[in-house]
């Protein structure tokens, strides 16, 4: 049996390098489908139809959480601190003053947090036209929903002044209906009202909101909204828990998403 066993898994790999690239998407679909089905959430089982998608941004969108490690690191140099994964994963996805929060609480430092702040927004509005970069996959989904003709919007915890800047450095302002961000609203994610105010402006039902996040807060917020939630974590936040949402996508351009769309 063992010998048996050990033929057959020498022969899945050979079959696997064998196999191009496209029929091994198709595969890696079939088995995510499978795996979701057994937990209730296969393709056929979400009735709800897609009439807008939002999109968190850093992390997303643009390789901005890179950036963010750049300017944390330079925040807490001369400090005498690491911005360590740790301390990352703690801060992500906040809004406001709360992540310098964490961070003041993190590494017992006696800066004021509003200052922290203000020399981390220095670094960034110097580092962020060098250094941004599309995510694989954003090009390709933007034009398919524009092609469905669905609506779209921004929903991030960042600063309106840093959104907007990013979304500008690759001309993508205008093909967005707003930006929400944390500011627009009572409580930023994890809390659901951006994604509450989002639907509302896009006089569409929460349930036939598509959210895509990348971490466990900003999709906390989506799948606590009642939208419905795709993951599409990065490096940055591979490891972090996603059994709340509904699915879980490694790029933008994922056949999960377009199959989602195509309803």
């Amino acid at each position: 049996m063992r010998v048996l066993l050990k033929q057959a898994i020498g022969l899945a790999k050979w079959l696997l390098e064998c196999l191009p690239p496209s029929t091994l998407r198709t595969v890696a679909l079939l088995s995510f489908n499978t795996e979701f089905s057994s937990k209730g959430l296969n393709l056929a089982d979400k009735k709800q139809n897609v009439k807008a998608v939002v999109f968190d941004m850093d992390g997303l969108m643009f390789n901005t959480e890179d950036i963010y490690d750049v300017v944390g690191s330079e925040l807490l140099k001369d400090r005498g601190h690491e911005f360590s994964r740790e301390l990352k994963q703690k801060m992500m996805g906040l809004p406001g003053l709360r992540p310098f929060e964490v961070m003041k609480e993190h590494c017992n430092l006696q800066d004021d947090v509003a200052e922290l702040k203000r020399e981390s927004e220095v670094i960034f509005r110097e580092l962020l036209p060098q250094r941004i970069e599309m995510l694989p996959g954003l090009s390709f989904l933007l034009g398919d929903i524009e092609r469905r003709g669905l609506s779209k919007a921004v929903a991030t915890s960042s600063q309106r002044q840093f959104a907007e800047m990013a979304l500008s450095c690759f001309q993508l302002m205008p093909r967005f209906e707003f930006i929400l961000t944390a500011d627009d609203v009572e409580q930023g994610k994890p809390a659901p009202d951006i994604y509450l105010e989002a639907a509302r402006r896009l006089d569409v039902e929460i349930t036939n909101v598509l959210v895509l996040e990348d971490s466990y807060i900003g999709s906390t917020a989506a799948a606590s909204s009642g939208a419905l939630t795709v993951a599409v974590p990065g490096a940055h936040s591979a490891d972090q828990n996603f059994d709340h949402v509904d699915y879980v996508v490694d790029r933008l351009d994922s056949e999960v998403i377009l199959m989602l769309l195509n309803r």
